[in-house]
């Protein structure tokens, strides 16, 4: 008897086989950097097929603060959270030049049909962007914007021969904060602060973490 498909395990070639017909069914589209693929609030019913570049998923709340759900690279997707009817819940911007392929609710009806084992990545896919708005949600309700940046500095940031902690990418004040939810004159502020402190430094728009950052701000 066959056993059931587990959310976690998923044949990596296959799963590679499989983005490759689910693109293979949309039409592929060259966007520049900087252009909005999906607004949110507006209707739609494709799911683009991320095949080279990078974009950013975000929201702007009524005071027009910008948070950032996250940065997706060549083999994902997105757009699959309107495929039931409903509004767009996020926006998406290109972060450079960027190649997707746009597949229909239609098309994609029919591959789940053939591959219903890709259905379980999809809805694994689904679960983790769910708990990762949670996440923020909570986090932005109950933690400082102290809080919020020192855990993202720590989460995107790597071990130097020297001992000290870099981040991954260059990243502005304003970028920063619509990462964690904040101002940029607050992520700025705090940036100075633990500067001048000497905890790190900043060059480039690179940051460097010089010594464990304090607790509290």
């Amino acid at each position: 008897m066959k056993m059931p498909v587990q959310l976690s395990e998923f044949d990596e070639a296959r799963l590679a086989d499989d983005f490759g017909t689910l693109a293979s069914l949309g039409v592929q589209r060259e966007y520049r950097k900087g252009v909005t693929l999906i607004h949110e609030g507006d209707e739609g019913d494709t799911l683009f097929v991320l095949l080279s570049g990078r974009v950013k998923v975000f929201a702007v709340d009524a005071n027009d603060r910008e948070v950032t759900y996250g940065i997706l690279g060549r083999g994902s997707y997105f757009g699959e959270m309107s495929l039931d009817g409903g509004p767009r819940s996020a926006s998406v911007i290109t972060l450079e030049n960027t190649v997707c392929s746009t597949v229909t609710k239609r098309a994609l009806r029919e591959f789940l049909s053939e591959r219903p084992e890709f259905a379980f990545h999809l809805l694994t896919t689904v679960i983790q962007r769910a708990r990762q708005a949670t996440r923020i949600a909570r986090s932005l309700a109950l933690d400082t914007v102290y809080s919020r940046l020192i855990r993202f500095l720590g989460n995107n940031s790597v071990a130097q021969p020297d001992g000290t902690h870099a981040l991954t990418e260059r990243m502005t004040h304003q970028e920063m904060a619509s990462r964690i939810g904040a101002s940029r004159e607050m992520v700025s502020r705090i940036l100075k602060d633990l500067e001048t402190g000497g905890y790190l430094t900043t060059h480039d728009h690179r940051v460097t973490i010089l010594n464990k950052l304090p607790g509290q701000w």
